[in-house]
């Protein structure tokens, strides 16, 4: 009866984990490029009550007895499936059709990577304007250089392709491109990608290491798709029904206890 209390709080604990993990899916269903994550589980150890032996009248056993001693948290898989785009008529807003990531330089000079394309034009400190996100993250071409407006041009002017090549528009509408293209990069794990503040995500060994799409032979190559954003592949239905389930094992887990607990106090009365 003591095991059976251990073993059920081991669940508690690990449904508490669960609508954490779903509360977090809930409240980024706006978040554009958020890829949803489901908790996993896994069982803790076993204990063995009766080994496969001869039985006290000398029978022969073919399976012992064990008991298991509960469950944890084996991981939080993020799941990359394409989502929704919108349309918002913004040029330097970009979707990513594909499995592609968009990498960007952060102030502590790491490479980071996103699936949130709501990206802008940014002053730096000598006067360029450059296209960065919305934490001033500067979004990095195929050469790992930055995207920065020509002098005499204006960022209204700047053109993005489909293809991710960067030019602009002069006023007789001529189109001069400036042999930029923007990265875009693919990993064999994505979901071991660490992840960072601000939809930001990190490479780590897991993810395995980042694999720039025009120049990594094999890889299928996304499209980037301007005016357009993509949204979370959180489905709301679906996540609440996770959560109601989640809420049922929790219940069952604290009943499990409960009931342990009346057998413990039903066992210590016999000896009044």
């Amino acid at each position: 009866m003591m095991r059976a209390l251990y073993t059920a709080a081991t669940g508690m604990i690990s449904e508490q984990t669960n609508v954490d993990t779903i509360a977090n899916n809930l409240s980024n269903v706006n978040t554009y490029g958020y890829k949803k994550e489901r908790t996993e589980f896994k069982s803790l150890l076993y204990q063995t009550i009766q080994t496969r032996t001869t039985s006290a009248n000398g029978e022969q056993k073919p399976v012992g007895a064990q008991v298991g001693l509960g469950t944890r948290v084996s991981a939080t898989t993020s799941m990359y499936t394409q989502g929704d785009l919108t349309e918002t008529g913004r040029n330097t807003d970009f979707a990513i059709d594909g499995s592609g990531f968009f990498a960007v330089r952060a102030l502590d000079g790491q490479i980071y990577y996103t699936r949130n394309g709501a990206f802008t034009w940014s002053q730096t400190a000598n006067g360029n304007t450059i296209l960065a996100d919305a934490a001033g993250n500067a979004v990095l071409d195929t050469n790992g250089n930055t995207i920065t407006v020509p002098n005499g041009v204006t960022s209204e002017q700047m053109d993005f392709k489909e293809d991710g090549t960067i030019g602009y528009n002069l006023t007789n509408v001529d189109y001069v491109p400036m042999n930029q293209t923007m990265a875009l990069y693919q990993f064999n794990n994505p979901s071991g990608l660490e992840k960072m503040a601000g939809s930001l995500l990190a490479q780590t060994n897991a993810s395995g290491a980042a694999m720039q799409e025009t120049t990594t032979p094999g890889l299928v190559q996304s499209k980037v798709i301007s005016n357009y954003l993509e949204g979370s592949n959180v489905n709301v239905a679906d996540e609440m029904v996770n959560m109601i389930v989640a809420q049922r094992a929790y219940e069952l887990n604290s009943k499990a206890i409960t009931t342990a607990d009346s057998m413990l106090e039903t066992a210590n009365n016999l000896k009044r």
